[in-house]
C-alpha cells in the first residue's frame, strides 16, 4: 500500500480531471484513477470534442456545397475525404488527451490506469486490465465516474449496426441509411454530421414534440428547420425492439396510432440518453447510498452519506453536461479546503451543436407560469440583425424570461448562429442576479450577433428599437 494521498479522484473526465488539479494548485496531494489508458473520460474521447470536430466538418462540406453561392462563390465538384475527417477528429481528440497528461505532471498528481473501486474507509482498489491490483489509501475519496448511454429494454446491441454514439462517431463510411433513436442532443447533434454527408436519417422519438425542455415556439422552430435540412421525424412512437440482421439492423415501435411497424436500415443508432456509472464501484463496501435512477446522493456541498467521501458530475443530480462537472469538481474541492465552493445551477447553459445552434439557460417561460411566478418576456429574430444577414444566417431568435416585478433574468434561450457563445453573456447576468435592464442599457458592439440579445432584453420592457 502506497503513502495515504490527501484527496483519491475516481474517473478522470473533465470533472474528476479538473477537480484533481484544482486540489494540487491547493497542495493536496493527489491521485486520479482512470480505467482508459487516455485521460478526458468520456467528453474528450467520445463525447462532446469528437462530435463537434466532426459537426465542424461536415458543416464545412455543407456550407461549401449548397450555400457558397450566395456569397457569389461557385465551386465545382466537391466531394469530401471520410477518413481525413477521422483523423482529424483523432488528432484533436489526442491533442487534448495529451494536454490533460501534461497538466498531471506539471502538477505533480499520480495517475493509477485501472477501474477503481471503493475498498472501505478511506480506501480505493485499482484494478489493472492484466487483473493484477493495488490498494490506495486517500483522506479524501471523489466519486467522478461520469455516465454510460441508456439501452432500452429490447434492443440487441452488436455495437456495429446497432450501436451507440461511440460507434456513430467512427464510421467507416457513410450511412446510406441512419435510423436514430431518441432527438435529444445526441441524436440531433449526430444525426445531423451523417445527414450533411448524405445519409438519408430518420429520427424516431417517444415525445410528441421536439426538445420539450425548450419553449414551444423554440421547439416548433427547430423542428422546422431540422426538416429543412433533410432530417425525417416519427414523434410519438415507442421503440419495442432493435437487432442487426446481416449488413442491416431493424427497428420495431409502436407508430403514433398505436400500430406495430419496422423500419430496416443500415446503421441504427441508439441516443435514448446516460445513465451514471455507478455499477462496480463496490458501494456496498463502506454503505454509500444510491437514488432509485442509480445515482449517488449528495448533499449541497456534494457530501455523501459517508464521510470523507465526494460526488460529482453525471453521476449525481442534474443535467449530464461536462461543464456542469467541472465546476461541481472546483467546488467540490474548494469546499474540502475549507473555502467557498460554489455553484449556480440556474446559470449553467446548455447547448445542441447543430447548424444553427440552440443553447438554454435556466426557466422557461412554461415553467415560471406553472410554479406561479409572474413574468415577462422578450424576444429579437436574427433576420433583423446586420451581422446575421452579412453571415447569411439569419435563422431563429434569442428570448429573455425576466420576473415581472423584480425584472431579474430567470431564463434565455437562443437558437441561431453563435447561439453557444451569446448565452455566456446572460449566464454571466443570470450568475449576478441581473435585470433584464442591465443588459438592455449595456453598450454592444456594432454589428454583431450579441445585439440580438439587447435587443430581446429591450423588448422584455416593451422598447425594442429594430423591429
Amino acid at each position: 500500500m502506497s503513502e495515504p494521498y490527501d484527496l483519491i479522484v475516481i474517473g478522470s473526465g473533465p470533472g474528476g480531471y479538473v477537480a484533481a488539479l484544482r486540489a494540487a494548485q491547493l497542495g493536496m496531494r493527489t491521485a486520479c484513477i482512470e480505467k482508459d489508458a487516455p485521460l478526458g473520460g468520456t467528453c474528450l474521447n467520445v463525447g462532446c470534442i469528437p462530435s463537434k470536430a466532426l459537426l465542424e466538418s461536415s458543416e464545412r462540406f455543407s456550407e461549401v456545397s449548397h450555400d457558397l453561392k450566395q456569397h457569389g462563390i461557385e465551386v465545382e465538384g466537391v466531394r469530401f475525404d471520410l477518413g481525413t475527417m477521422m483523423k482529424r477528429k483523432e488528432k484533436i481528440v489526442s491533442q487534448l488527451t495529451r494536454g490533460i497528461a501534461g497538466l498531471f505532471k506539471k502538477n505533480g498528481i499520480d495517475r493509477y490506469e485501472g477501474h477503481g473501486s471503493l475498498a472501505g474507509p478511506g480506501r480505493v482498489e485499482v484494478r489493472a486490465a492484466d487483473g493484477s491490483t493495488q490498494t490506495l489509501e486517500g483522506a479524501k475519496i471523489l466519486i467522478a465516474t461520469g455516465s454510460t448511454p441508456f439501452i432500452l429494454p429490447g434492443i440487441e446491441m452488436d455495437y456495429d449496426r446497432v450501436g451507440t454514439s461511440t460507434e456513430a462517431l467512427s464510421y467507416p463510411g457513410v450511412p446510406e441509411h441512419l435510423v436514430v433513436i431518441g432527438a435529444g442532443v445526441i441524436g440531433l447533434e449526430l444525426g445531423s454530421v451523417w445527414a450533411r454527408l448524405g445519409a438519408k436519417v430518420t429520427v424516431l422519438e417517444y415525445m410528441p414534440k421536439l426538445l420539450p425542455f425548450l419553449d414551444e415556439e423554440f421547439s416548433k422552430l427547430a423542428h422546422k428547420l431540422f426538416k429543412r435540412q433533410g432530417l425525417e421525424f416519427r414523434l410519438g412512437v415507442k421503440v419495442t425492439g432493435a437487432r442487426a440482421e446481416g449488413d442491416a439492423a431493424i427497428v420495431e415501435f409502436e407508430d403514433e396510432n398505436g400500430e406495430a411497424a419496422s423500419i430496416t436500415c443500415d446503421r441504427l443508432l441508439v441516443a435514448v440518453g446516460r445513465k451514471p456509472n455507478t455499477e462496480g464501484l463496490n458501494t456496498e463496501s463502506v454503505g454509500l447510498k444510491l437514488d432509485g435512477r442509480g445515482r449517488v446522493e449528495v448533499d449541497d456541498h456534494f457530501r455523501t452519506n459517508v464521510e470523507n467521501i465526494w460526488a460529482i458530475g453525471d453521476v449525481i443530480r442534474g443535467p449530464m453536461l461536462a461543464h456542469k462537472a467541472e465546476d461541481e469538481g472546483i467546488a467540490a474541492v474548494e469546499l474540502m479546503a475549507g473555502l467557498p465552493g460554489h455553484v449556480n445551477y440556474d446559470a449553467i447553459p446548455g447547448v445542441i451543436y447543430t447548424h444553427p445552434e440552440i443553447a438554454n439557460l435556466g426557466k422557461t417561460e412554461a415553467e415560471c407560469k406553472e410554479a406561479g411566478i409572474p413574468v415577462r418576456t422578450g424576444s429579437f429574430p436574427f433576420v433583423a440583425n446586420g451581422r446575421a444577414k452579412a453571415l447569411a444566417q439569419t435563422d431563429g431568435m434569442v428570448k429573455i424570461i425576466a420576473h415581472a416585478e423584480t425584472d431579474r433574468i430567470l431564463g434565455a434561450q437562443v437558437l441561431g448562429p453563435r447561439a453557444g457563445a451569446l448565452i455566456a453573456e446572460l449566464a454571466v447576468a443570470v450568475e449576478f442576479s441581473a435585470s433584464a435592464e442591465d443588459i438592455a442599457r449595456s453598450t454592444h458592439a456594432h454589428p454583431t450577433l450579441a445585439e440580438v440579445v439587447k435587443e430581446a432584453a429591450l423588448a422584455v420592457g416593451g422598447r425594442v428599437i429594430h423591429m
